[in-house]
């Protein structure tokens, strides 16, 4: 934080983000976080210093949930700048991912509120933040993507 930035303004950067649609046993995990103003998403959250994007996705994704990932690969990149469903103002470049666990059992950190696994016809009937509901629609528009690599 520089002298002219105080703890409560933006940065002066966008924030460079990770989050994935996982597919498990039972389908795809969605989750309602305390960051999205009610709506549902996907696991995910900041890059540090010095980590890859997929070193940020399986530490964020451990962190949130207590699952590990595998099959990972890249989704479309969003952008997020001054996100109304965010809980404050933000710029955010979202790397969006697919992925698979083997696991279920979600053992959610403080950020999530509740979860579920569902298809991705299901998910698309919760109230999805704008970006989630993007990267959905485009995992159901093409089969192929929907299995791992």
């Amino acid at each position: 934080m520089n002298a002219s930035q105080d703890a409560s303004s933006p940065p002066a950067r966008p924030l460079v983000c990770v989050g994935a649609l996982v597919r498990g046993p039972q389908g795809y995990l969605i989750v309602q976080t305390t960051k999205w103003r009610g709506t549902w998403g996907v696991p995910g959250g900041k890059v540090e210093y010095g980590e890859t994007l997929q070193e940020a996705l399986r530490r964020e994704f451990q962190e949130e949930t207590g699952l590990a990932l595998t099959h990972i690969r890249a989704a479309p990149v969003q952008e997020a700048v001054h996100p109304e469903e965010f809980h404050k103002d933000a710029h955010m470049l979202l790397f969006d991912f697919l992925a698979e666990t083997s696991g279920q059992q979600v053992t959610p950190n403080e950020e999530i509120v509740q979860w579920a696994w569902v298809s991705l016809e299901e998910a698309l009937t919760y109230p999805l933040n704008s970006y989630t509901r993007r990267l959905v629609e485009w995992t159901r528009s093409a089969p192929a993507l929907q299995e791992p690599a």
